[in-house]
């Protein structure tokens, strides 16, 4: 074997590994990214978990992607680590499918007649044809998804033929032979495996180079068996490279991968051998074929996952054992959600991510305007100090969300995602400005405090019918946002207009206090400043409630909505709607 067939054999592996790249990328945008989501959703029990791991690898051809993923969902919080055992678990099995597709690449090449068309180079090249027309003249988007997966397989079978081709010199030469039946001896055969496979970081790969040596001959089952054996341990080297970086969760789950496929190896392994040094099998100098070699690979693994599924607790307590919660790191994560860089890749992911991320910052700035309000009439310095730390958390929101949310918008998006993005980018400022005014009260509260400031009785009551509609407002904006609540949304509005009256209202009585003496202008100074601050959070409110409106209405024009709608010439029910709730609010927070 020259340098020639080397630099073919490499080609072929170079050729494998793009056309499995492709044809798998080309099926994930076909489903249209539901696939992981349906992944992150279904698996609340172990066996649904199996056979999501399973069904989604098998499209996506990479058990070590399936489980970069999970390790996403798991270091972000999404999914629990008992959950994503079962989904490794499947993902092994689902892995194996590729090797029975590389079997269509064997298909004789001499054969006549109808049968050549069945051929590997007459197939490819079809396939090749009506991907290339599909990716280059159809202007679907699917279409042309369907085109990359067309191609992808077309380069995967040339890829192997290649690879068969390179390595078919091998059969004459004595020294390959020799090697390779070295490779019988268990633990050297695994040693091999897991060495060809953390190279490659694919199982895949490794079972079409296999599949390619067995027209050589020289591969029978006692040198197959522990090869593939150790491709599952070595498959685990990139799963563990993803988890660097990640939280204790994470590294327990790229830990799961691996541990699942030692245990596997090591269990079956001693039991196997353990029974041949007594029976000794009759099949183990059986000449392998490519589609034997997919055969043992599938039920190596599914005995993996039969034999483990039921100790998955066990799996569980083990890494938990290993990789202990870190106190200051638990808090961090019940702090700031970590928004996962590797879901760019998969938009349905990474929007909903964003979401559950803007939906925590929602709530901490909601929280964070109720405490700093209670620091108005019971003041705290230690409650005062932590208004400020939770407004840095929510400032570290805006900045993570926004950097995040440009980097999903660099990614083919369907119009639905798009404006998802667009309606968490349109309402991010808000919350983070809701949590701003959260500190200016704080500011005010303190500012009461340290100069004694009292306001009059009726300055009270009526700053207690402010605080109430805006704590209103709040619920309805956020509550509405989180849940997208559309009814909740179209009440935001009316509220506002009322709260702005409110404040009108109550500035033009205070003025009245000042200039009758029953109020100083220090008091007249705070208590204005605190209007402006509930009307401006009246304000963000409103901004949230109308995104979610104008988003429904598939157009972003939130000045011209509410110009509409106070001028009375948006559509009659919506008009309707705004009177019958503003009279409602207007009664219910009088003064």
């Amino acid at each position: 074997m020259g340098i020639s067939n080397v630099i073919s054999l490499l080609g072929g592996v170079a050729l494998f590994l793009f056309g499995m790249s492709l044809m798998g990328d080309g099926l994930k945008k076909v489903a249209g990214n539901k696939l992981e989501i349906i992944l992150w959703k279904l698996t609340n029990n172990p066996l649904k978990g199996i056979l999501l791991g399973t069904a989604v690898t098998a499209v996506i051809q990479s058990s070590s992607a399936t489980t970069v993923m999970v390790v996403g969902f798991v270091n972000s919080g999404m999914m629990k680590v008992a959950q994503a055992i079962g989904i490794i678990m499947g993902a092994n099995i689902g892995t194996s499918i590729t090797g029975w597709i590389l079997c269509l690449s064997y298909i004789n090449n001499d054969a006549s007649g109808v049968a050549s068309i069945l051929s590997t180079a007459t197939l490819s090249a079809i396939i090749a044809i009506v991907g290339i027309i599909l990716r280059m003249v159809c202007s679907k988007m699917t279409m042309r998804h369907l085109g990359n997966i067309f191609l992808g397989f077309s380069v995967l079978m040339f890829g192997m033929q290649n690879m068969s081709a390179a390595v078919s010199p091998l059969k004459e030469s004595e020294a390959f032979m020799s090697t390779l039946t070295a490779f019988s001896n268990p633990l050297l055969g695994i040693l091999i495996g897991i060495l060809i496979t953390a190279v490659l970081q694919s199982a895949s790969a490794s079972v079409g180079i296999l599949q390619a040596l067995t027209i050589t001959g020289a591969v029978n089952f006692s040198t197959a068996l522990p090869i593939i054996m150790g491709m599952g341990i070595g498959a685990s080297a990139p799963v563990l490279l993803s988890a660097i970086g990640t939280n204790t969760n994470g590294k327990r789950t790229a830990f799961i991968y691996l541990f699942n496929d030692l245990f596997g190896t090591i269990i079956w392994a001693t039991i196997f051998y353990t029974v041949n040094a007594f029976v000794h099998f009759d099949f183990m100098d059986m000449p392998m074929s490519p589609i034997s070699i997919a055969l043992i690979n599938t039920i190596f693994r599914t005995a993996t996952m039969l034999v483990l599924s039921p100790f998955i607790g066990k799996l569980e307590q083990l890494v938990c054992f290993i990789f202990k919660e870190n106190p200051e790191e638990l808090e961090d994560i019940q702090e700031i959600d970590q928004l996962e860089e590797r879901f760019i890749a998969h938009p349905a992911l990474a929007i909903e991510q964003s979401r559950q991320a803007v939906c925590s910052m929602a709530k901490k700035a909601r929280k964070n305007i109720a405490r700093s309000i209670s620091l108005l009439s019971d003041y705290d310095k230690k409650h005062y100090n932590k208004v400020y730390s939770k407004e840095e958390i929510i400032d570290k929101y805006e900045d993570k969300l926004g950097t995040y949310l440009v980097k999903i918008t660099g990614v083919e998006l369907k119009d639905s995602q798009t404006r998802e993005v667009s309606l968490i980018l349109h309402t991010l400022g808000d919350f983070e400005r809701i949590g701003d005014h959260a500190v200016n009260i704080a500011d005010l509260a303190n500012e009461i405090h340290e100069k004694k400031i009292k306001f009059s009785n009726d300055a009270v009551r009526e700053l207690k019918v402010l605080k109430r509609a805006v704590n209103d407002i709040l619920d309805l904006a956020i509550d509405g946002y989180i849940e997208n609540d559309m009814s909740k949304a179209y009440k935001v509005e009316p509220l506002e207009e009322v709260v702005d009256h409110l404040c009108y209202e109550l500035k033009t009585r205070h003025i009245h206090r000042v200039q009758s003496g029953h109020c100083t202008l220090n008091q007249g100074f705070i208590f204005n400043d605190l209007l402006t601050n509930y009307e401006r959070i009246a304000d963000y409110c409103s901004n949230i409630a109308v995104a979610m409106i104008e988003l429904q209405s598939d157009v972003f024009d939130t000045h011209e909505y509410l110009n509409a709608l106070k001028d009375n010439s948006v559509k009659e029910i919506d008009n309707a709607e705004f009177r019958k709730y503003f009279e409602e609010y207007k009664t219910r927070y009088s003064i």
